[in-house]
């Protein structure tokens, strides 16, 4: 009787045992690395993309070249050897020019004026007129029968300027061209079918000429 006390605990002892290890196996405790999730990685906020700012309406550029508002205008002069006068009548970016010695030699030229006032004028056998218009008055060189003639016109005011008749005259073909100059000296040349003689004297107010008998009007030449 006396060896039933330890006895009994070593049993009761087991029994323990048994019964926390039939525990921990029903809740399953255990941990295992595969169960776990990895951390959440924050995904950066997105970044607002910035307005784009509305580029500048770039404004029409302007024209390289606008040509002058010219009103029509004559200018007349003496070329610097003072054999000769040139007449040089302009309407917007044309202009007409007349050469004349008063004698046998002329030149009617043609051409444009460019937006800085240059021109360059052509007329028959070759003959042309290089100028500048600057201010009140054309500075340039007039080139006839391959010589040059600088000369110098300033603005005409009228009746001052250029003037030219063209009429057929009892079958002949009658051609004048007139420079009025400031002051009212005139250089002109007539050209009877084709024959060159000194032109008379027009009446600058009303453009009335008599040439050999026979009265004819010259007037104003416009590009």
């Amino acid at each position: 009787m006396k060896r039933s006390g330890p006895l009994y605990t070593l049993f009761a002892g087991l029994a323990l045992g048994l019964f926390v290890l039939s525990l921990n196996a029903t809740t399953g405790e255990g941990t295992s690395s595969y169960g776990k999730q990895p951390a959440a990685t924050a995904s950066p906020r997105a970044s607002a993309s910035p307005t784009a700012s509305p580029s500048p309406s770039s404004s029409p550029s302007p024209s390289a070249s606008k040509s002058r508002a010219r009103g029509k205008t004559s200018y007349a002069g003496r070329t610097d050897d003072d054999t000769s006068a040139v007449s040089i009548s302009v309407r917007g970016d044309k202009a007409i020019a007349y050469f004349c010695d008063g004698r046998s030699k002329e030149s009617w030229l043609k051409g444009k004026v460019e937006d800085d006032g240059t021109m360059r004028l052509t007329g028959r056998h070759g003959a042309k007129l290089d100028g500048r218009l600057s201010g009140d008055r054309v500075r340039g060189t007039a080139t006839v029968d391959e010589r040059p003639y600088g000369f110098t016109a300033k603005k005409a005011v009228k009746p001052s300027g250029l003037y030219r008749a063209t009429a057929e005259v009892r079958g002949a073909k009658i051609d004048g061209g007139w420079i009025v100059l400031p002051g009212g000296r005139q250089v002109g040349i007539v050209r009877r079918d084709d024959e060159p003689s000194a032109a008379p004297r027009i009446d600058p107010e009303t453009g009335r000429v008599t040439v050999e008998g026979d009265r004819l009007t010259a007037r104003p030449v416009v590009p």
